[in-house]
């Protein structure tokens, strides 16, 4: 478990009571997307020339929870643009919490990229901002618009990831990056709990030696964690700094190993081809001693299934599906969620079979809340009706 340095909180609080910082001025600017969408985002200057950070937010939240961090990023050098995603804070476009599921994926995956990479052209092309040394940061889904933003930027020299998690392009990225330093984050009370595993994940899997992890008990989500960690702020200034500033794309005083859990072997193991049937052999050796052993986080494995049918790896997604079914067969979303990789796969009668295996299931659940219960419900009954079958009666 990685300490905070209160070093620098302690030289910063020290500047302000002697009126030594500067805080930047906020400069509230509107960028226009390729398809003419008004994206509301907000600049802050260093006083000298230097790099840029453009930092991403959570999905239950703004970008103005980054304005702490910005502050002090541009008091220590650093130029930093925070942006509203389209749909939410400020900016324009359908309000993302409106819209159909399938709708809302449609926009991160289709429209989110080219408005990240038109605030990026912005933050670039500010006067003494040094466009070939850029950090990115992001919490929740800004950690994977974070690490997209670097497979499309090579000038992207650094990251900072906050509890959350990638696909299956931005892990193999990871795998692969020896050169770029990243700085993880995450707490052990996080409102969404697959966040704490998924970062493990996400560290273990970074490839450059120059990172860093610190795992706090309490703190909540993403960047909500300030609140509870104001000193974080501080170490993330340092990472930029050093990462950025003093040793642009390396961070050679942060090289530590950090244990992480079973868990997250277990997924790396899911994640390589034919993992799912070495998985499955591995759970079914664990039953014979442990009869409720999972091994796995069930979100994370059924968002694998997923990314697998976005690939169009229908029957990949049918062997990790599958194996989440024999995991947690009390679960009515693992049912549905199979139900979708048979109904992509063309075999309607599976799909048929487990829509009512999930749809059994929900009578009696009572683990899942109850607008979880009726997406469950609503996607079930959808396959079965287009299936040609009139949905049962709850």
């Amino acid at each position: 478990m990685a300490r905070f340095s209160f070093r620098i909180l302690g030289c910063l609080l020290c500047a302000l009571s002697c009126g030594v910082v500067t805080w930047s001025a906020e400069r509230v600017v509107d960028l226009t997307t390729a398809d003419g969408v008004k994206i509301k985002a907000s600049y802050f200057a260093a006083a000298k020339p230097g790099p840029g950070v453009l930092l991403l937010h959570q999905c239950n939240r703004q970008r103005k929870i980054w304005d702490g961090l910005a502050q002090q990023l541009a008091a220590a050098g650093i130029n930093v643009l925070t942006v509203d995603y389209r749909g939410f804070g400020e900016s324009g476009g359908d309000p993302f919490d409106k819209l159909p599921p399938q709708q809302a994926a449609q926009t991160q995956a289709e429209k989110w990229p080219g408005d990240i990479d038109t605030a990026l052209q912005y933050l670039e092309s500010q006067p003494g901002v040094n466009r070939d040394v850029i950090g990115v940061g992001g919490a929740s889904c800004g950690v994977n618009n974070s690490i997209q933003a670097a497979r499309r930027h090579t000038e992207v020299k650094s990251l900072v990831l906050l509890s959350g998690n990638t696909d299956l392009k931005g892990r193999q990225f990871l795998r692969e990056s020896s050169k770029l330093p990243i700085f993880f984050a995450v707490a052990d009370d996080d409102e969404f709990p697959p966040s704490v595993v998924a970062i493990e994940w996400l560290y273990s899997l970074a490839a450059d030696p120059d990172k860093k992890f610190v795992h706090v008990a309490t703190g909540g989500h993403g960047a909500d964690m300030f609140k509870a960690h104001p000193e974080m702020r501080g170490e993330i200034v340092d990472w930029y700094v050093t990462t950025l500033i003093k040793t642009p794309g390396r961070a050679p005083g942060a090289r530590e190993t950090v244990a992480v859990p079973k868990e997250v072997r277990v997924l790396d193991q899911l994640d390589q081809p034919g993992g799912a049937a070495k998985v499955g052999k591995t759970l079914e050796e664990a039953r014979k001693h442990d009869p409720g052993a999972k091994l796995f986080p069930e979100d994370i494995v059924n968002f694998m299934g997923y990314e697998h049918l976005q690939a169009q790896d229908n029957k990949g997604a049918i062997e990790i599906l599958k194996l989440n079914a024999e995991a947690y067969p009390n679960s009515p979303n693992v049912y549905d969620s199979l139900s979708d990789a048979y109904f992509a796969d063309g075999q309607r009668a599976l799909a048929r079979e487990n829509a009512k295996k999930a749809l059994e299931l929900l009578a009696s659940d009572t683990t899942d809340p109850e607008d979880r219960r009726n997406g469950i419900k609503g996607s079930a009954e959808e396959k079965l009706k287009q299936l040609g079958e009139a949905p049962q009666k709850q």
